[in-house]
């Protein structure tokens, strides 16, 4: 388990294999509830080459001091970015 918001991850092994390679994460909030975005890809097992990029949004909640994650988003294209994006613009800009 990540002690520090710095050592959260996404990435995920089985064995010696990666099948979730982190290509990028935005610490949103720190403290005792920590909110990250993260781009990332997934392994293609058939293929063995790693597919699209993916972003998911995690909050973690720091107890004990170790961070658990305790609820995600995963934003499945980027398309559904895109809108997400322009919704909170147009929010923003109001």
């Amino acid at each position: 388990m990540a002690e520090t918001v710095d050592e959260l991850t996404v990435e995920y092994m089985e064995g010696d294999e990666m099948t979730v390679k982190e290509l990028d994460k935005v610490v949103l909030t720190k403290g005792a509830w920590a909110t990250l975005i993260y781009r990332y890809q997934d392994l293609d097992r058939k293929t063995g080459d790693f597919g699209a990029d993916k972003y998911t949004i995690r909050r973690y909640q720091k107890r004990n001091g170790e961070y658990s994650q305790r609820s995600k988003f995963n934003i499945s294209s980027k398309d559904q970015a895109t809108k997400i994006m322009a919704a909170l613009s147009k929010w923003i800009d109001e």
